[in-house]
């Protein structure tokens, strides 16, 4: 078995401690941007993480794709396409479920997790 890659951000990210309070898809679909108001938020395998500080998941940003919903599949696939952005992502072979894996160790590494998606059949 391979050892897995370093995920350490350059530099030390100072993370709250998680909060896994239950956020309704409709209002994890207002975090995506598009309201200065409203923070940025992405969830993976159900676990929402705030992007809000990363200008690449602001509205004009390279992954502001993935905001506002569980782009689980995406990330595995590494998909930039909308129609990706989706939660469901068990019927995926095991390369790109260590990929998604992958993923969610850099998030947590990076962003403070704020919540869980309500109803999500994940972990």
């Amino acid at each position: 078995m391979t050892e897995k890659k370093s995920f350490e951000p350059k530099q030390p990210v100072k993370l709250d401690p998680p909060k896994y309070d239950p956020i309704s898809v409709e209002e994890l679909s207002k975090c995506d941007g598009t309201d200065p108001n409203r923070p940025i938020y992405v969830a993976i395998k159900g676990i929402i993480f705030d992007v809000s500080r990363n200008s690449a998941y602001h509205v004009n940003g390279s992954y502001h794709v993935f905001t506002g919903k569980d782009s689980s599949r995406a990330l595995a696939l590494s998909s930039l396409k909308p129609e990706d952005c989706r939660p469901d992502w068990y019927d995926l072979d095991e390369k790109d479920k260590g990929v998604l894996e992958d993923w969610f160790t850099y998030f947590s590494k990076r962003y403070n997790i704020v919540g869980k998606v309500e109803n999500a059949t994940n972990l």
